[in-house]
């Protein structure tokens, strides 16, 4: 009788997967119709000539301090001027003034700095304006890739491709599509379909449970962006909170309406295959851990595991978004407004946004990608995924 129920389950399986790839491959072609579609030429993106400032590397080789002749309001440096051997251009040293202000950085003789330079009446002036942190970057970014192979081994090779492909399409796709005019609601989910299914197929594998996960998270993306477009057009958001959106919207001539609303699908996602990948793999590992549990067994008990992972991440979700904006939260709190001014501030309002329109995906992700996994597994006692 063993023997029988063994033979019955294995087509039952290669059955299942056969109907995952018939449902997956029409979303892949739709993402690369739509990559196509959106993908922008390289004379569709411009970037106006004021916004393009030439950056210059230098080496600060003396400083000469000076007595301030008045009081400074954000002394760093104080009074007096750099001398700066410059990496790059035809200039092999230049005399620069100290910088000051909120956010100057602070100098000393060896910094590598970062330099610009602007036109006055009396000639190129350079300022410097920050430090030169690249070759502290990349001895970060050597040791995170050596940890997560060390740990991870050939899973982490894969993770370390992922977030390759992901920054390529973000900085190849994403950025450029919305700096040539195209609807950044759009791009972002299509931007994010095309970064879902490749991440996901690379890193777990292409199994039945990978593409459980896919297809909960594409459901549960395309929902947090409808819910954040109703949500952003119900409470008037702009998407303009400080200097830097506004400068965006203004300079570049961008939707920043749809730029918060890529932002909230984009960030959204991180969180979201996290959820669905693990409610994947606790119904398959549940499936093989009890082969008697049919539909309903499994999704009770992937379920609570769901539920206690929605908790944990939402205070997860809750803590990025306050850590991001808390400078703004502390100016605003300082002037001493009211909770309810506080909360209705669109600062404020926006993250809330963002917060909470993330985690209604997420609450939808979760019962959609385990009741898929369920439904696929019910009646393949031993799946082997």
């Amino acid at each position: 009788m063993g023997g029988h129920h063994s033979r019955h389950t294995a087509p039952e399986t290669r059955q299942m997967q056969r109907l995952a790839l018939v449902v997956i491959a029409p979303v892949v072609v739709l993402t690369l119709v739509a990559l196509v579609w959106l993908w922008p030429s390289a004379d569709a993106v411009t970037v106006p000539e004021q916004a393009a400032m030439t950056q210059y590397a230098g080496t600060v080789t003396a400083l000469e301090a000076e007595e301030c002749l008045e009081e400074l309001p954000d002394e760093v440096n104080g009074c007096g001027s750099a001398r700066v051997s410059l990496i790059s251009g035809s200039e092999e040293g230049i005399t620069v003034a100290l910088p000051n202000g909120a956010g100057a950085p602070e100098v000393d003789v060896g910094d590598e700095v970062v330099l610009i330079r602007t036109s006055s009446p009396d000639g190129d002036v350079y300022s410097i304006v920050d430090h030169q942190r690249s070759d502290g970057l990349w001895v970060l970014a050597g040791a995170f890739a050596l940890a997560l192979v060390a740990f991870g081994r050939w899973r982490g090779l894969t993770a370390l491709a992922g977030l390759a492909t992901t920054f390529a399409l973000l900085l190849l796709f994403v950025v450029p599509a919305i700096l040539a005019g195209e609807p950044p609601l759009l791009v972002a989910i299509v931007g994010s379909s095309a970064i879902m299914l490749t991440v996901l197929y690379l890193t777990h594998g292409f199994a039945l449970s990978t593409t459980v996960a896919v297809l909960g998270t594409l459901v549960a993306l395309i929902l947090t962006g409808l819910l954040s477009a109703a949500t952003v057009a119900a409470l008037h958001l702009t998407g303009v909170t400080d200097d830097l959106s506004a400068s965006v919207g203004m300079s570049q001539g961008i939707n920043t309406e749809g730029l918060l609303l890529a932002g909230i699908v984009i960030g959204s996602l991180g969180v979201l295959d996290d959820v669905t990948v693990t409610q994947a793999a606790t119904v398959s590992e549940l499936a093989r851990a009890n082969p008697s549990y049919r539909f309903l067994e499994l999704y009770r008990a992937a379920s609570r595991v769901g539920r206690s992972h929605i908790a944990s991440v939402v205070n997860t979700i809750i803590l990025a978004y306050a850590g991001s904006s808390l400078p703004l939260l502390i100016l605003i709190v300082a002037n001493n407004d009211s909770l309810g001014g506080v909360v209705t501030d669109q600062i404020v309002a926006q993250e809330i946004v963002r917060s909470v329109v993330a985690t209604l995906g997420l609450i939808a992700a979760v019962p959609l990608t385990t009741a898929l996994a369920a439904l696929a597994l019910r009646t393949a006692p031993s799946p082997h995924l």
